[in-house]
């Protein structure tokens, strides 16, 4: 029996909402008693978990992570191979 395929973001998005997660969260620990930083920063940190199909932050960010470093290696050698647009 064939195992069932799996849908997988795209990495830039992954790449773009760690990005953002940690951007919020830095904002988030400038300013601790803005509410808005807050849920800035926990709408971000709910998006990743849902992404990456984790139920904690630390795990969420993890597998972003590694899921980053896997799809580097396979975009990024066909990328550097492409040929240079014509002038």
């Amino acid at each position: 029996m064939p195992e069932p395929m799996m849908l997988s973001p795209h990495w830039y998005v992954v790449h773009e909402l760690l990005s953002l997660l940690r951007s919020r969260e830095r904002r988030a620990a400038r300013a601790p008693l803005d509410s808005g930083a807050r849920q800035a920063r926990d709408d971000a940190a709910y998006t990743l978990c849902v992404l990456m199909g984790e139920r904690t932050i630390a795990a969420a960010v993890k597998a972003a992570e590694h899921y980053l470093a896997r799809s580097r290696q396979a975009v990024l050698p066909a990328v550097a191979a492409a040929p240079e647009p014509a002038p």
